[in-house]
């Protein structure tokens, strides 16, 4: 209440209230006090993707794809409604004890039927249209799923600086190598998604966010049992 972060956090919340989803974390009630605004969502016991790609260094390939595939139906519900995430990073996904993923962390996400031109997001996952103040629209979240899938089998980001002016330099630049480790259809997936021209992006042609869903990289994926949670995963969590 004191930093006057009273409208933002309503309108996570109203956010929050719209989501049904297993890839969502699941809102329940908020209430006040004189100090803070409480949001009341679902306890997930298996911490968060961050710690656990720290601990493992990166992921296979089929273990990143077993996430990819529950971020890619998160933004897909999401962009169904005109909802922009804005925030992805693995410090934002969690990991329920089952070992699915819940997509948490709302307090950038925003109903947009257009365009928005709002500076916001985590410097690593930003792209080009944020950092040249463009307006922009679902382009940003199929960016950051580029950078995320990187990322999750890389053990690091793609674009890096000493410092944000050099971060943003190297992005816009398009400067970074893909690992040898990287198969062809993830390379592939990855160059398709971290595109500047927005036109031309993954996700964001003719056949919308299609065009991820059926790209090679993901052939071995049943996403219809991924959404009903039916495929077996690589990890659980354990206390």
């Amino acid at each position: 209440v004191r930093y006057k972060q009273i409208d933002h956090t309503l309108n996570e919340r109203r956010v929050l209230y719209s989501l049904r989803h297993p890839c969502t974390v699941k809102y329940f009630f908020s209430f006040k006090d004189n100090s803070y605004v409480y949001l009341s969502i679902e306890y997930i016991t298996g911490g968060d993707l961050f710690t656990y790609l720290r601990h493992m260094t990166k992921f296979n390939e089929k273990q990143a794809k077993f996430y990819a595939a529950q971020i890619y139906l998160a933004f897909e519900y999401l962009h169904y409604f005109d909802i922009l995430y804005r925030d992805l990073k693995p410090e934002n996904i969690l990991i329920a004890e089952n070992g699915y993923l819940k997509v948490t962390d709302f307090g950038f996400a925003k109903h947009v039927s257009g365009r928005t031109y709002t500076l916001c997001g985590t410097p690593d996952y930003l792209p080009p249209e944020i950092i040249k103040h463009k307006g922009y629209a679902k382009s940003v979240d199929w960016w950051t799923f580029g950078i995320l899938l990187f990322e999750m089998a890389a053990g690091q980001p793609p674009f890096s600086g000493k410092d944000h002016i050099q971060l943003y330099e190297a992005i816009i630049n398009q400067s970074f190598i893909f690992p040898n480790y990287f198969s062809a259809e993830l390379s592939d997936i990855i160059q398709k998604l971290l595109v500047i021209d927005v036109s031309t992006r993954l996700g964001c042609m003719a056949n919308g966010n299609k065009d991820i869903q059926i790209h090679p990289w993901f052939d071995s994926i049943n996403f219809v049992r991924i959404h009903h949670q039916q495929e077996q995963p690589q990890y659980r969590y354990a206390f």
